[in-house]
């Protein structure tokens, strides 16, 4: 089982490369900040990943709060991108 979590950690961690690259060179405010919710959630997979791999309990509890800090961030960037239209 820990080959497969590693092997999870290393794809993950490879696909946050170029995502953090667009976040850096995006053409437009809207492509950073969908690239930056990518690596932020990408981030948050591989803390999971890391938290089973480590056997804790307590990275459970750490995950759910950043989802839900990270989801409330994409609706304000959202509403900013779209200038509170619905």
């Amino acid at each position: 089982m820990s080959i497969v979590l590693d092997i999870a950690l290393v794809v993950v961690a490879l696909t946050l490369l170029p995502a953090s690259y667009r976040m850096i060179t995006g053409p437009n405010d809207s492509d950073r900040a969908v690239s930056a919710d990518l690596v932020f959630f990408g981030f948050i997979g591989v803390v999971a990943l890391l938290g089973l791999r480590m056997e804790t309990d307590i990275v459970l509890d750490v995950v759910l709060v950043a989802t839900i800090v990270g989801f409330l961030a994409t609706l304000s960037i959202a509403r900013l991108v779209t200038r509170g239209y619905r």
